[in-house]
């Protein structure tokens, strides 16, 4: 019989707070039930059940402190952290050329990584569930864990994916439209298993562990083979009421223009992403052009005028598109993760006078803007922490229900 994840944030309110103050747990590794109570603003007492259930739940532990050189007597303080031993889930960035798979314990320690590549960029639905299944065999195995031991699993995947309901409506990984995953997931993998936009599960990798902790209110742009976008809003992931929000990647930069690979004409990618950047450094040469984005930037320096405007192009593009989320979303802070190399001078530049030009003028200084290289392993990261999330919130439930019984 399938399980119906639709409601699977649905928590009861004793659940939902048990899981407020696991994730206050988390976020700040070691805390006490006072400051608990006081970041939450929440009473003692509720802390105090709420605690008491994640103890029995084995989510967390206790750990005794000696009193601060400022206090000469008194017990031990007694501190809260995760126990990391609760249960491990496996993070999975599906990239265009292979699967990354990291294994990570329920404090977000890494265990291993393992990647397996993938003969094709595109497969269907079955075969690509068919290959998280053997990456993740071959991920345990690598990591000398059984895969009885894998609580869950987290997909990381390009398109407009519904995180909620594991449906998804296209991918330039996937040769069918709309899909749903849900099926093939109870028949080839062998615990829960969700799927989710890459680059949301990049914003919760911010969140938890870069340059968005802490902060309630930031974007993650990734630039790479396409463009995505993942937006928290008041401290929570924004996926749109279809969970197809945030597609920053296929706005509309010119009416009619260049062909975007998700079938549309003039999106922000097909200027941007790496495939049209090479397309349009290709287009109209005698002979071969660049193949790659290191290519353009060296035929660039080599004074190759194709190359420059394809480059200029990019660069005014992108800096007019984040002026746009600039004006949309005022955010305290912007990630531009990029798995590419640095643009030369004078790109960076256009960039930004674009961006400057481009933005509603205020007497406010523009949000800081985190310039990060992005490798396979952010991704799965990423889908890792979703992941942890996913799992307390299914044996919250569960022990909730039991406890009911």
């Amino acid at each position: 019989m399938m399980t119906d994840w639709t409601g699977l944030g649905g928590l009861d309110a004793r659940g939902a707070t048990q899981f407020r103050v696991l994730q206050c747990i988390r976020m700040t590794k070691e805390i006490s039930r006072t400051d608990i109570a006081r970041t939450l603003d929440s009473s003692p007492a509720t802390v105090t059940a709420a605690c008491g259930a994640l103890l029995e739940g084995g989510f967390i532990q206790e750990v005794e402190r000696a009193p601060s050189d400022l206090v000469q007597r008194g017990r031990p303080r007694v501190m809260l952290q995760i126990n990391g031993d609760a249960f491990h889930v496996a993070g999975m960035k599906i990239a265009r050329h292979a699967i990354l798979a990291m294994i990570v314990n329920s404090r977000g320690d890494e265990i291993g990584t393992y990647t397996q590549p993938l003969a094709a960029s595109r497969m269907t639905a079955e075969d690509l569930v068919r290959e998280v299944r053997r990456a993740l065999d071959a991920a345990c195995l690598a990591c000398g864990l059984s895969i009885d031991r894998i609580a869950g699993v987290v997909l990381g995947m390009p398109g407009f994916v519904n995180g909620v309901t594991r449906f998804m409506h296209w991918s330039s990984s996937v040769i069918e439209r709309n899909v749903e995953f849900s099926p093939l997931f109870e028949d080839h993998l062998p615990c829960p298993t969700f799927i989710d936009n890459d680059a949301n599960l990049v914003a919760k990798a911010e969140h938890l562990f870069g340059a968005g902790r802490g902060l309630r209110n930031f974007l993650v742009v990734t630039v790479e083979h396409g463009v995505g976008m993942g937006i928290v809003l008041d401290g929570e992931l924004y996926r749109g009421e279809r969970g197809c929000g945030a597609e920053f990647g296929h706005t509309k930069v010119q009416i009619e223009g260049a062909l975007c690979q998700c079938g549309q004409r003039g999106c922000l990618e097909a200027y941007v992403g790496d495939y049209a950047m090479v397309r349009d450094a290709a287009t109209g040469r005698v002979g071969e052009g660049p193949s790659s984005i290191p290519e353009i930037l060296q035929a660039a320096r080599q004074g190759d005028t194709l190359a420059h405007d394809v480059l200029e192009r990019a660069a005014t593009f992108l800096g007019v598109a984040l002026a746009n989320l600039v004006n949309l979303f005022d955010p305290e802070h912007i990630v531009l993760a990029r798995s590419r190399p640095p643009f030369d001078p004078p790109y960076p530049e256009i960039m930004l006078d674009a961006l400057r030009r481009n933005t509603v003028q205020v007497d406010a200084p523009l949000p800081p803007i985190t310039v990060r290289n992005l490798d396979e392993s952010m991704w799965a990261k990423g889908a890792a922490a979703h992941g942890i999330e996913m799992v307390s919130i299914l044996r919250i439930r569960e022990q909730g229900s039991a406890d009911a019984a």
